[in-house]
């Protein structure tokens, strides 16, 4: 037998170097599409199943509440036993729950399913970032290469929408979860031959007290404002689970602070421009799942689109994001996040006015219109919000506050999706003139979401912050004597 080790090529070869990059890129990109990708599928998915509202909801909550929950630990857990290894094993469990997903009978397999879908991507995201940081040495190089992994996940929930579309009129909803399973299984024996083992030499402690503090107060949120519609808010089980998350969070702020490397580092949101960033990517992306949840909907209910046809008006949106994206980045970096953020809230809340207008017969070219609006928002967001995140943070602390600004984008879509579903009720599936009423409380949502977004990216580069940023900074230089 022989040993795929032999076939390594070194890693400082250019060619082994763009191999591990593109290895990287894909997985990265099938775990970030997956995201939107099932929400042109929803209508097949209600129909062949069967599935209520809140079972719609499940379906694309599941994936991204453990996306939320477990990002962060993910990446220390590959630091201590093997980037390399942790990055196999998230392959092949995210290609199980993929074809988990494709074989299930009934909405709650299906759900379960995807939550093992989630856990093996929680450990592809961030594990291949620092693989990439790892294989390029040379901060030139290494500059290059993260851009081109930011561009490549950037396109994928963009190209979702109209992959999901061919795939579901062409062969049903199951194929836009089959679709996964060749692909993470080339990767697998691509990352065995060309993708060398790295850890860190200091890897940061579990955490298992804060992750399940987490785990509990994530979870209870989302299931009370999904299930809040079947069951009433003032349900003892509503409010119980209210309850639970309420002392989750006294948990954290009384736990966190006691570890020496906690899984949430409480001193960072002393921060004003960090703390600032955690909340605009939870209110951007909380209406970014709002938006995309509901319009596809109302692009297959109301409109009676099929799926490609949907997901090539949502085209627009994707091909904006990828036209603003680099030049947001170079704009960030010569005049700083202020103006993008503005810029992004803006859009975010006049997409959402503009919304307000859609009927159930409102011309194409308007609804295509109203969407661009959305692209603008999305290619102009993520720059500025992780620039603003790790800004002023010794390096120590970049990469903890990098990944605790992704899994606040997470937990912003989980909430909005909830929070959409639950302000539709049965609108949703009732179509018509009915849709297009219930879903006006969610735009209203969403446009409020923009100006919060517009009033934190002022708040968070104003000089007063930017000292706090930097009296943040200095805790930990002191701490670790690491610049």
């Amino acid at each position: 037998m022989i040993h795929p080790t032999r076939f390594r090529t070194t890693a400082d070869e250019p060619g082994h170097r763009l191999l591990v990059l593109a290895i990287c890129c894909v997985s990265a990109a099938v775990v970030v599409m997956d995201i939107s990708i099932v929400n042109v599928a929803l209508p097949s998915i209600r129909r062949d199943l069967h599935a209520s509202v809140s079972g719609l909801q499940w379906t694309v909550d599941a994936y991204t509440l453990v996306l939320a929950a477990f990002l962060v630990p993910a990446g220390s857990t590959a630091d201590r036993v093997g980037r390399r290894r942790v990055f196999q094993i998230g392959l092949a469990a995210f290609g199980i729950g993929s074809l988990l997903c494709g074989l299930a009978p009934s909405v709650g397999w299906l759900v379960a399913a995807r939550v093992v879908q989630a856990v093996g991507g929680t450990m592809l995201n961030p594990v291949a970032m620092a693989i990439v940081a790892t294989a390029f040495p040379e901060p030139a190089d290494r500059a290059r290469a993260i851009g081109v992994f930011g561009a490549t996940t950037g396109l994928a929930p963009a190209l979702g929408p109209v992959l999901g579309g061919l795939l579901v009129d062409g062969f049903g909803w199951h194929a836009v979860f089959w679709v996964n399973v060749p692909v993470v299984a080339a990767a697998i024996g691509c990352a065995a031959l060309f993708v060398p083992e790295s850890r860190t030499p200091r890897p940061r402690r579990f955490d298992p007290a804060g992750q399940a503090l987490v785990v509990v107060v994530l979870g209870c949120v989302v299931y009370a404002v999904i299930e809040s519609r079947r069951l009433g808010w003032t349900s003892p089980v509503i409010l119980g689970l209210l309850v639970v998350a309420a002392l989750g969070v006294l948990g954290v702020l009384r736990h966190e602070p006691r570890r020496t490397d906690p899984l949430l580092e409480l001193r960072l949101f002393r921060s004003v421009p960090f703390g600032s960033a955690i909340l605009m990517a939870f209110f951007a992306l909380c209406g970014f799942g709002a938006f995309l949840f509901v319009t596809t909907l109302y692009l297959q209910e109301v409109r009676g689109m099929s799926a490609l046809a949907a997901g090539l008006c949502l085209l627009p949106v994707g091909a904006l994001t990828v036209v603003l994206s680099p030049l947001t980045g170079r704009l960030v970096g010569a005049r700083g996040p202020r103006l993008p953020l503005v810029v992004a809230g803006s859009a975010l809340a006049l997409g959402a006015l503009a919304s307000l207008r859609l009927g159930p017969a409102t011309p194409l070219p308007a609804v295509l219109v109203t969407f661009l609006l959305f692209g603008v928002f999305l290619g102009a967001v993520n720059p500025p919000i992780t620039n603003t995140a790790v800004s002023g943070m010794p390096r120590s602390m970049a990469g903890v506050a990098a990944s605790l600004a992704s899994a606040g984008r997470q937990s912003g879509t989980t909430l909005g999706v909830a929070i959409a579903g639950m302000i539709m009720g049965p609108a949703l599936t009732r179509g018509g003139t009915a849709f297009t009423a219930a879903e006006r409380g969610v735009w209203w949502l969403v446009a409020g979401l923009g100006v919060c977004v517009v009033a934190l990216g002022l708040l968070a580069t104003g000089r007063r912050a930017l000292e706090s940023a930097d009296r943040t900074a200095a805790l930990f230089e002191d701490l670790d004597g690491r610049p």
